[in-house]
């Protein structure tokens, strides 16, 4: 038995983890464009495939599905909104996915942020609008960024498994707003869930006049830039992708990896924080218990789809948004049940993890070669 082997052998099932882990990171970093393109051809084949099952026409049903995403002024700016908090979430978690994390928890982060974008905003009915909204932002970010460094605290000091910590920090931020907005929190004019409505000053500026796209779009837009620059031409962007690719090597290498980690983790909830300020600013004016349909977990997608990358991850939040608004039309002017849609977005992700892994198998060294 070689060294390696012996190694292997011995290693604790913390390393294993750590192992599989960075596979899974490989295997959607590696993918092309080409590989994207692919699985999205064969996931529209699937779906047609399922559309002619519950007796409707394909061509009508994409033609609706067009329609609804691209086909009026209106329904382009419906998709560039629901872009905005996929967009962010998608960066936040493409950087985390970067550095070897598997932070599940911005569904829960977003929503915290959205409760402090809310409370911020109802307590500040007469000020300027170039006060409360970097105000609403600012107490966004910092409650997403705190409620992410819970977790973080529990990943580096103590070890625990990031994945399942962030999934029970999701309920635990779920029913803690929900007991907020049906009770402190709520608006006394109201019998529903929520915060009192902003001010016409506390909502984001709309952008395209005569539309509901806001200034959310430019705040995406201008953090997948600057996350782009960041990651790829800055020290420590670099550092970041070194911990990701082998955390031990950084380690031996006297990377800071322990406040690396909570920075990522950090930055990843300030900027989940920062879609739950759009959607309240920005769409609906106030803190709402269903705040977001589940742009947390929807986010993993957009992330993986574009390769872990910030531009990437704009431009899959883009298609996805496309294909949620598009799925919506497709259901209501067609009949075709929105599940399909949802079978689409999905398996296009499976064939590209799919794709990255069987490369990375082919890749592997035989027992030969090593």
């Amino acid at each position: 038995m070689t060294q390696a082997q012996t190694t292997a052998a011995t290693a604790p099932a913390t390393d294993t983890a750590t192992a599989l882990r960075r596979r899974v990171i490989l295997a959607t970093t590696g993918s092309d464009a080409a590989t994207a393109v692919g699985a999205a051809a064969i996931a529209l084949a699937v779906g047609a495939v399922l559309i002619l099952l519950s007796g409707h026409s394909v061509p009508g049903a994409y033609a609706a599905m067009l329609q609804g995403a691209f086909g009026s002024s209106q329904n382009l700016a419906n998709t560039l909104v629901e872009t905005v908090p996929l967009a962010l979430v998608g960066v936040a978690l493409a950087l985390s996915f970067r550095i070897g994390l598997f932070n599940i928890g911005a569904e829960g982060q977003l929503l915290m942020g959205g409760l402090a974008a809310g409370v911020v905003g109802a307590d500040l009915p007469n000020a300027p609008a170039y006060v409360v909204l970097p105000a609403m932002a600012v107490s966004a970010a910092v409650c997403g960024g705190l409620w992410a460094a819970i977790a973080a605290v529990l990943k580096v000091y103590l070890k625990s498994n990031e994945v399942l910590n962030t999934i029970m920090l999701n309920y635990v931020a779920t029913y803690l707003v929900t007991y907020l907005l049906n009770g402190p929190l709520q608006d006394p004019s109201s019998a529903l869930a929520q915060t009192r409505a902003l001010s016409p000053a506390a909502g984001l500026p709309i952008l395209w006049p005569g539309t509901t796209l806001h200034d959310g779009i430019l705040l995406a837009v201008a953090v997948a830039v600057l996350a782009q620059v960041w990651l790829f031409r800055r020290v420590g962007g670099f550092r970041l992708r070194a911990i990701g690719l082998n955390p031990e090597a950084a380690v031996n290498s006297g990377l800071p990896v322990r406040r690396m980690l909570l920075l990522t983790f950090a930055i990843g909830g300030a900027l989940a924080g920062l879609a739950g300020f759009c959607q309240v600013a920005g769409v609906q004016g106030r803190m709402i218990v269903d705040l977001s349909p589940g742009y947390g977990y929807s986010g993993i997608v957009v992330a993986l789809i574009g390769r872990n990358s910030p531009l990437g991850a704009l431009f899959a939040a883009f298609l996805f948004g496309a294909l949620s608004i598009g799925g919506q039309a497709m259901e209501t002017s067609v009949g075709v049940p929105a599940s399909v849609d949802t079978v689409i977005q999905y398996l296009v992700v499976l064939l590209i993890v799919a794709r990255g892994a069987l490369r990375l198998r082919d890749d592997r060294p035989s027992e030969q070669e090593a």
